[in-house]
């Protein structure tokens, strides 16, 4: 047991619970849908038909990692702004069959020709959101053969048949699919490829309407033939460097060639007595375990989740966090990160002494953790066996770069932009680096067996969105899907991995419908900035597994087109 330290917030006293009071998540809150229960498999994410692609999948002997890459294949035809071939991917895989937890990097580095200097020669002081300069290797197509290679059960081609039907027959597009599409017409509408692919009839297609996707669809029937190879060596890879070298890019067939995946070990921290699992830079997934740590020792649970005390302590442990986030995370390949250390439960106590019970924090410097020894799709599914697959993926913003590279059917990403261009910061740009990266999978466990997959969409919404969705359930009580209906907290403003610097006096709160008047005024009265905002704060998929009655809750994001099925 933890010595008792009581701390003082607001005329509440705050006392650290140990992990032995918090029992498995129950209770009720208020939710926009009910939970999905099944015995043999869930498959959650932001669109019903991709859904349906993994359960089919699941129900045809596949397994969970199976499911995860049909899911993904359709939701780059059915939610072509949010995620597709043209970008990176991350998941956590938890095996059954060795019982161990598996993390893949499936992101992809700068062109090797495309250094600081070029942009300084055109005089930018940030890499465009927009256009080929912010290109980077697409990861996704090679994540996809490192899962099935090491972990799949069914061949490629079996997986991505039904997204070339999709694509190539047509469905009809979704209610808030239609609106993110809209939005993207403008600079969509720049680009003839894009315009071509993306703008049938000159603009983008209505809610309800039909659309078919048929370059995508061969650029899908190429990769299910030949595999991986058809999209880094083979006739996709030559169109991308065609197209690049005509319309001023960097991004060349021998970067593409280049591009290899990386196993990696998946980094946790202890919450009430739960492992939570996360991904280390260049993702920024050890951010909700700094939050995590920072957190635990309040009794959140006796403040509420709507209460102004916890929101305070919610917003300065996410503007702690984000100080070391801005200043330490980036590609480890490349400079030594004190990844331990930031996410160590001593680091924590003395980041969290920083944190003034009665006023908001305005100037956040980043920690010295060597002094203590450095738009998006989210998708899970769990299978009969219990195997586990959190996977996110994503083109950055929506349709990524808006850059369709000739006739290959989908837009390039736009990661490169999250590269900085300061000569000193880690996060700089150079030759064949990984960029930090906003899109990390999650992963909880509790006594060696995994217990949640759940991931939270939205730039820097996702490190809070982990936060509090577990503190929902963890914490408050609520259930797998009122923990991601719940209104959310967004920070921003916090400094960035670019080099950009936090917004003067201490960033600003944005608090999604739900939360009551005398919060936000209390709030104010604590020196938060608060603007209004109706929401919606990033998007949610999320499967519990309940152990004791071998059942799986699922749950997706009212604030999407989403489904979790099963059987």
């Amino acid at each position: 047991m933890r010595p008792l330290v009581v701390m003082v917030l607001g005329g509440f006293v705050l006392t650290p619970l140990s992990a032995a009071e918090y029992d498995r998540p129950s209770g009720m809150s208020a939710q926009g849908r009910s939970v999905v229960l099944a015995r043999n498999g869930i498959v959650a994410t932001s669109h019903p038909t991709a859904a349906q692609a993994g359960l089919d999948v699941l129900r045809d002997g596949g397994n969970a990692v199976d499911a995860a890459i049909a899911a993904n294949a359709m939701l780059g035809v059915v939610e072509p702004m949010s995620c597709g071939i043209g970008g990176d991917l991350f998941a956590i895989v938890w095996d059954a069959r060795t019982q161990k937890l598996y993390g893949l990097n499936a992101s992809g580095r700068s062109p090797q020709t495309l250094n600081r200097q070029v942009f300084a020669d055109k005089k930018l002081t940030e890499i465009p959101t927009i256009g080929p300069l912010s290109w980077s290797v697409p990861g996704c197509v090679d994540g996809w053969h490192e899962l099935s290679s090491r972990f799949g059960m069914k061949p490629l081609r079996e997986l991505l048949a039904p997204s070339i039907a999709a694509a190539e027959d047509g469905y009809p597009v979704s209610e808030i699919i239609a609106s993110s599409w809209k939005a993207s017409q403008k600079e969509l509408a720049k680009w003839p490829d894009a315009a071509r692919v993306y703008l049938p009839g000159g603009k983008a297609p209505a809610f309800g309407e039909i659309i078919k996707l048929p370059e995508l669809a061969q650029s899908y029937r190429l990769i299910a033939e030949y595999g991986r190879d058809a999209f880094y060596r083979g006739p996709i890879a030559a169109e991308i460097d065609r197209f690049s070298l005509a319309n001023g890019g960097y991004l060349t067939a021998s970067d593409l060639a280049k591009h290899t995946s990386e196993w990696i070990d998946p980094v946790s921290t202890n919450y009430r007595g739960y492992d939570v699992w996360e991904l280390p830079p260049n993702g920024q997934g050890i951010a909700a375990l700094q939050m995590l740590n920072i957190l635990e020792p309040y009794d959140l649970k006796s403040l509420g989740p709507k209460s102004p005390e916890y929101v305070h302590l919610f917003v300065e442990a996410k503007k702690l966090a984000f100080a070391d986030r801005a200043k330490f995370y980036a590609d480890p390949a490349f400079h030594p990160l004190p990844i331990a250390e930031l996410i160590s439960k001593p680091y924590a106590d003395k980041r969290r002494a920083l944190i003034n019970p009665g006023k908001a924090l305005v100037d956040v410097p980043a920690g010295d953790p060597k002094l203590e020894h450095v738009d998006t799709v989210y998708l899970t599914v769990v299978d009969k066996d219990r195997n586990c697959c959190s996977l996110i993926q994503s083109l950055f913003h929506g349709f990524g770069s808006q850059v369709v590279p000739g006739n290959v059917g989908f837009a390039l990403q736009n990661r490169g932009q999250l590269f900085a261009l300061d000569d000193k910061h880690l996060n700089r740009l150079e030759p064949g680096k990984r960029p930090f990266h906003t899109i990390i999978p999650a992963m909880v466990t509790k006594d060696g067996k995994p217990v949640f997959s759940y991931g939270v969409m939205g730039g820097d919404m996702q490190a809070q969105g982990h936060v509090s969705v577990l503190i929902n359930m963890l914490d408050f009580g609520m259930n797998v899907q009122a923990a991601g209906d719940a209104a959310r907290i967004r920070h921003g403003g916090s400094p960035t991995p670019t080099g950009t610097p936090a917004e003067p006096n201490g960033g600003t709160v944005f608090l999604e419908s739900g939360f009551p008047p005398e919060t936000r005024t209390k709030l104010q009265a604590l020196g938060h900035k608060l603007e209004k905002s109706p929401g919606s704060f990033g998007g949610y998929q999320g499967i519990w597994i309940d152990w004791t009655n071998n059942v799986l809750h699922g749950a997706t994001d009212s604030r999407k087109d989403g489904a979790a099925v099963g059987y």
